[in-house]
C-alpha cells in the first residue's frame, strides 16, 4: 500500500503551483526552497555551535561562570549566523523584491523596477570570487543603468548549483510576480 504523503514520490511542482485559499500576497515569501549547499552550511554551523555550547556547560561546571558566559555568547552568535544563512536569498511580495544577504537586506518596490530578466553571463560560483558561465536573474531599475545591478539569483549560487530546473522555476516565478505587480 503506497503512502504518497510519506514518500518523496509525489510531484512537488504540482503542489507548488496551486495557490492556497488563504494565500496572502502581502507576506514575504521565497519563490524557491533553500539549496543543499545552504542547508548543509547552516547545519555545519549548528554542529559547531553544539560543541561550543558543550564547552560552555563544561566551563560552568568547573566554576568559571564568566568564561562560560563568554563562550555561551559565542555559541549564540554562531546560532544566529546559521539561522541568517538559512534566511539569505530572494523574497517577493506585493510590495516588491527583497534581497537578503548575510549582513544586509535590500528591498526594491515594484514601481522602481523597469524589468526582470534572465541573462547568460559570468556568475560567481557559490558566492566565491571564481566566476563561471551561467544564467542570472537581474533587476533593471528605473533610476539606474542596467549594468549597475547585481544578479538576484544565479545558476551557480548556493541554492541552485546542480538544480537548473529549480533556478528556472524560481526565475519564472519572480518574473511572473514582476509582470503582475508592475502593471498595478
Amino acid at each position: 500500500m503506497p503512502l504518497p504523503f510519506l514518500t518523496a514520490d509525489r510531484d512537488y511542482d504540482a503542489a507548488l503551483d496551486s495557490a492556497l485559499p488563504h494565500d496572502d500576497r502581502e507576506r514575504w515569501r521565497r519563490p524557491y526552497r533553500p539549496g543543499p549547499w545552504r542547508v548543509g552550511g547552516a547545519a555545519l554551523w549548528l554542529l559547531l555551535a553544539s560543541f561550543v555550547l558543550f564547552a560552555a556547560v563544561a566551563l560552568a561546571a568547573t566554576g568559571s561562570l564568566s568564561s562560560a558566559g563568554v563562550v555561551l555568547g559565542i555559541a549564540l552568535l554562531i546560532i544566529a549566523a546559521a539561522l541568517r544563512i538559512l534566511r539569505v536569498g530572494v523574497w517577493v511580495s506585493a510590495h516588491g523584491v527583497r534581497q537578503v544577504g548575510l549582513l544586509y537586506t535590500r528591498t526594491v518596490p515594484w514601481k522602481r523596477i523597469a524589468s526582470v530578466r534572465t541573462a547568460q553571463q559570468p556568475v560567481r560560483w557559490l558566492g566565491l570570487p571564481r566566476t563561471v558561465q551561467g544564467q542570472a536573474l537581474t533587476l533593471v531599475h528605473t533610476d539606474r543603468a542596467a549594468a549597475d545591478t547585481e544578479p538576484l539569483l544565479t545558476t551557480h549560487g548556493m541554492d541552485f548549483v546542480g538544480r537548473t530546473s529549480a533556478f528556472d522555476r524560481a526565475a519564472d516565478t519572480v518574473e511572473a510576480w514582476a509582470a503582475e505587480y508592475r502593471r498595478g
